[in-house]
């Protein structure tokens, strides 16, 4: 394959991983460009949306993972491309149009510092033979040492290094050969330490993902280990992937995969989607909201209520905390209101120093919201 047939195919594998981008409503979903290779809408701080160039290097990989299509096992057409290509090929897009950045990751390739090498000597051709002073995003691989991840702070705009699952026992059921403490927290660790406030790479954005559904692992579990990745590691934000069925080793001889228990049984391919959407917008209530992991509503099993979001759950739990009163209520209150996020408290908040608001149509707030919010408030 040439070089072009090979960033086809390598940026499709690539969808995997969602570490970068990819959201909850239509606008900044991952899509198919006319080209084939996968496209990630990244929303911007002044608003709308940037483009992100996203591919692997490499999809060969010498891990088992049981819920991955690359693992080692798995069947599909291998190819890498050299540091060279990569970046050669990534300056030739920035060329025909403008480009937020690129997330750049890799299959395993022997070893993760080998790995490791190729992906930081692409960032450095970019930095050093073409002068990039844009966004590079750079995978760490399970494992790398410290060294590794030292060379990749010093050229990257941000980094991630996927946890996969909340914890060991789920680790070890979905692959033999990576060591959850060792190849995944002592990492991750290490990165929150070198990129904690005052210290050299303060400025380096760091994030991981979670796959959802590939072992028994619980919604309250994740949240546990999502607060612990925010509170104790001060990670900038967490990702999850909904698993599909069908990618992943769900028979290995002689063993019985998680994949078959009862639990996994009872989702089927929209429950576990939706099971994902429940774990963003639980994820927004603590990043945007302030609520404690606490507060959150787990039914018996410790999972979410998939016909119910987690705000609404919560205010159903807590009658005694409304109706809020939109003339008065202080913001930490009002973003407790279902149907109202930041943007309308935001307005809320505004308006309000001008004028009484008698109606949800004055801010904006229309439809299912509206209706929502109606039932938790009232205008003075």
């Amino acid at each position: 394959m040439d070089s072009f047939d090979k960033l086809r195919l390598l940026s499709e594998d690539s969808q995997y991983d969602l570490a970068c981008s990819c959201g909850t409503n239509e606008k900044d979903r991952r899509k198919r460009g006319l080209d084939g290779k996968w496209l990630y809408p990244v929303p911007l701080a002044a608003g709308g949306y940037g483009i992100m160039f996203k591919t692997l290097m490499s999809n060969a990989c010498t891990s088992d993972c049981r819920y991955c299509p690359l693992r080692q096992a798995g069947n599909t057409r291998r190819c890498s491309l050299s540091p060279d290509e990569t970046a050669s090929l990534f300056m030739e897009h920035v060329q025909k149009q403008w480009l937020l950045g690129m997330f750049l990751s890799s299959g395993i390739l022997d070893t993760a510092d080998r790995t490791m090498e190729k992906l930081v000597a692409s960032a450095e051709i970019l930095r050093r033979k073409h002068a990039y002073r844009g966004y590079i995003h750079l995978k760490v691989i399970p494992g790398a040492s410290e060294a590794a991840i030292d060379a990749a702070l010093k050229v990257a705009s941000a980094v991630s290094l996927n946890i996969e699952v909340p914890g060991r026992k789920h680790a070890e059921k979905l692959s033999s050969r990576k060591d959850f403490d060792a190849d995944i927290v002592r990492p991750l660790k290490y990165i929150a330490a070198q990129t904690a406030k005052g210290s050299r790479h303060a400025r380096i954005r760091t994030t991981t993902q979670f796959i959802v559904g590939a072992s028994d692992e619980t919604d309250s579990e994740i949240i546990k280990y999502l607060d612990g990745l925010y509170n104790r590691l001060d990670l900038d934000r967490a990702y999850f992937s909904a698993y599909q069925r069908g990618l992943g080793d769900e028979s290995i001889p002689g063993e019985r995969f998680v994949l078959e228990t009862d639990t996994a049984q009872r989702q089927d391919a929209s429950d576990r989607l939706t099971r994902e959407h429940r774990l963003y917008q639980a994820d927004f209530l603590l990043r945007r909201y302030h609520f404690d992991p606490h507060e959150l509503v787990f039914d018996g099993t410790g999972n979410f209520d998939l016909l119910e979001d987690p705000k609404l759950a919560w205010a159903k739990r807590h009658p005694e905390r409304f109706p809020v009163n939109l003339a008065t209520a202080d913001k930490e209150t009002l973003l407790r209101v279902p149907g109202l996020g930041p943007t309308y408290v935001e307005r809320i908040l505004r308006q309000r120093r001008a004028a009484r608001i008698t109606s949800f149509e004055s801010i904006g707030l229309k439809g299912r919201n509206a209706e929502k919010a109606g039932r938790y408030c009232v205008f003075s």
